[in-house]
């Protein structure tokens, strides 16, 4: 029997996604209802030439449902995943609220797709935008040299911020393109357009910010493997895609070669080796795409790596929506 499905957040940016992808990969579902906030709540959606009317997040809302894709909130997501799980669905979640909960597998598919195993609060986590390409980058060079220490600047488009921060850098563009005075940025820490962010995201005690805090913890999570990494994030003036400059350390000798010979037989990898990708290529795809592998001079045994993803597809919704089509292949969604 195919699932109830319920995408909860339905009207947001990766949403939006979620329905697409769902679409494209011709997910099999029963039924499917849309969820999100009150300010959403009756607005129309349309999915496989029907309409839906967005329904208010409640209890009885997840009646029958079998299956949630949710990317709401951190603060929403801790009272409606619990509450989905509780009417008896599994939750893919794509807030930040559970990734680091002992008792919730953070997945992404082509990495530790056997944490599925161990569901134990009905809900799984949905990595961040940036920790889910660089863990498909990592682990096959991992299992080959074995990996010593990962710094990671990256380079993180506005969607980031989602809907509201591309009509922040959407209304700069428009006002240079019209000749008018620049509009006060609404969604973003500061100007975007013409500029570079280091501080888009509230900083903690430690100098960090929470996005290079998630980066760290989350991609070690994932791996498994307590990795020394550091990482620094930026917000650059691009509309999709994430772009890491990544430097890994080994404990073993590993050659551009070697590097480049595991990636083509990674899952979900797209090696470019006669051109760097770049984000206005890799913006609709769901792999990651890895190109500019090179030595690090500086150490014994390093590489260099140029990293590129579609943030709001592979960094959220089509990940989620792989998360799904794993749990539907192992039997682990509920039938009703």
């Amino acid at each position: 029997m195919e699932p109830s499905v319920a995408i909860v957040g339905a009207t947001g940016a990766v949403g939006e996604i979620m329905r697409q992808v769902l679409d494209e990969y011709r997910f099999p579902l029963r039924t499917i209802k849309f969820l999100a906030s009150e300010r959403s709540v009756g607005k129309t959606i349309d999915f496989r030439g029907r309409q839906y009317t967005v329904e208010p997040i409640r209890p009885e809302a997840f009646a029958g449902v079998d299956l949630v894709l949710s990317s709401t909130p951190s603060g929403v997501s801790r009272e409606s995943s619990p509450m989905a799980a509780q009417a008896g669905a599994i939750v893919v979640d794509n807030s930040s609220a559970w990734r680091m909960d002992p008792d919730v597998p953070l997945v992404v598919p082509e990495v530790n797709a056997d944490e599925l195993g161990r569901i134990r609060k009905g809900i799984v986590a949905n990595p961040n935008c940036v920790a889910i390409p660089l863990s498909v980058a990592l682990k096959p060079l991992h299992a080959v040299a074995g990996i010593k220490r990962v710094v990671v600047a990256t380079y993180q488009s506005s969607s980031g911020k989602g809907a509201k921060g591309l009509a922040d850098l959407d209304a700069q563009l428009r006002s240079i393109g019209m000749g008018q005075p620049m509009p006060p940025p609404k969604a973003h820490a500061a100007q975007l357009c013409g500029n570079v962010l280091p501080h888009d995201w509230t900083t903690n005690p430690d100098g960090y910010t929470e996005e290079e805090t998630k980066v760290m913890q989350e991609t070690r999570k994932i791996l498994g493997e307590n990795i020394p990494i550091s990482a620094t994030c930026v917000r650059v003036p691009v509309r999709v895609s994430h772009s890491l400059a990544v430097n890994v350390e080994f404990h073993r000798a590993i050659s551009p070669e070697q590097a480049a010979a595991a990636y083509r037989s990674a899952p979900g990898v797209v090696l470019c080796e006669s051109k760097p990708p770049l984000p206005l290529e890799v913006t609709g795809r769901d792999e990651v795409f890895i190109g500019r592998i090179r030595r690090d001079p500086s150490v014994p045994y390093g590489l260099n790596l140029w990293v590129v993803a579609d943030n709001l597809r592979k960094g959220a919704a089509s990940n989620a929506v792989q998360i799904a089509q794993l749990l539907l292949r192992r039997g682990l969604v509920p039938r009703r």
